[in-house]
C-alpha cells in the first residue's frame, strides 16, 4: 500500500498571528503552538485540535471541510491557500500562519471576506439582468454546451478570498475589483440570458480599478483552490474592451 505512515510522525511548530482589535489590550503578536503530525492532518484538523486542546480563545473560520464554501482561506508561510484543502505533509516543520491581507480582520486567522464581496457585486452589478420577463411556461432555452462550460468554470468561484490576497494591486488600491470581481463580470458578460451589451460594462471594467489596473503578476491563478482561469478571464476582457466603443 501506498501513503502516509499510520502512526504520528513529526513535531509540528505552529506560528499564529494573535490580535482581536475589538480588544484595546490586544496586540499583534506570533503564538507558538506544538501539535504531534498525524496521517493526512489538514491545517482545518490542526487548528481544531489546537483550540480544543490549547488555546480555546483562537479564532479562525470554517464550514463544510470540503474547499466549497470559502470560509477558511489564510496565508500558509506567505502564501493563500484554504486550510481544509492544505494538509502539514506538504508543509515544513515550521508552519506560519496569518490572516488573509486586503479584508478587515475580525480576529487571529479570521477575516471579513463578505463585505468585500457584497461591495463587489453591487459595484459590477454581478446578477442577471433578464432580457424579457419570467414566464413560467416557456420552453427552456437551449445554450451551446461550450458555452454553458465556459459559464460553469466562471461559476466556480467560491469568494474564499485567496486570489484577493494574492493579488499586489488588490493589497495597494481598495478600488480594484480584483481578480474574482473581474471573474464576475465575465461570467455575466458571457451569458446570452443577460440583456447587457459589452458596451454596458465598459465604465466599470476597462479603467484603472478594472482589468486595465491588472499588473499581470497572476499570482490569483496560481493560489485560486479551485484553479479558475483566471488569466483567460483576463485576456477575455481586455479584448472586448479594446474593441468596445
Amino acid at each position: 500500500m501506498t501513503g502516509e505512515p499510520t502512526t504520528a510522525g513529526r513535531l509540528l511548530r505552529f506560528e499564529i498571528f494573535r490580535y482581536n482589535p475589538e480588544d484595546p489590550a490586544s496586540v499583534p503578536r506570533m503564538q507558538t503552538f506544538e501539535l504531534r503530525e498525524t496521517p493526512y492532518l489538514s491545517l482545518f484538523i490542526a487548528l481544531n485540535r489546537i483550540r480544543e486542546e490549547q488555546d480555546p480563545s483562537l479564532q479562525f473560520d470554517f464550514a463544510c471541510r470540503s474547499a466549497i464554501c470559502g470560509s477558511c482561506g489564510m496565508l500558509v508561510n506567505g502564501r493563500p491557500a484554504l486550510g481544509c484543502k492544505t494538509l502539514t505533509s506538504a508543509l515544513p516543520d515550521v508552519i506560519r500562519l496569518h490572516p488573509l491581507p486586503v479584508f478587515k480582520l475580525i480576529g487571529d486567522l479570521s477575516v471579513d471576506t463578505g463585505t468585500w464581496f457584497r461591495e463587489m457585486v453591487e459595484k459590477t452589478a454581478g446578477w442577471i439582468e433578464p432580457k424579457s420577463a419570467f414566464d413560467p411556461d416557456a420552453e427552456e432555452e437551449r445554450m451551446d454546451d461550450d458555452l454553458s462550460q465556459a459559464i460553469y468554470e466562471r461559476d466556480r468561484c467560491i469568494e474564499c478570498g485567496c486570489c484577493i490576497a494574492a493579488c499586489g494591486v488588490s493589497n495597494l488600491n481598495a478600488d480594484f475589483l480584483g481578480p474574482a470581481g473581474l471573474n464576475r463580470v465575465a461570467r455575466f458578460m458571457l451569458d446570452p440570458r443577460d440583456a447587457r451589451a459589452d458596451g454596458d460594462w465598459f465604465e466599470v471594467v476597462a479603467g484603472a480599478d478594472g482589468v486595465f489596473g491588472c499588473i499581470g503578476m497572476m499570482a490569483c491563478e496560481d493560489t485560486c483552490p479551485k484553479e479558475l482561469p483566471l488569466l483567460e478571464v483576463n485576456a477575455y476582457l481586455r479584448r472586448k474592451m479594446l474593441t468596445t466603443r
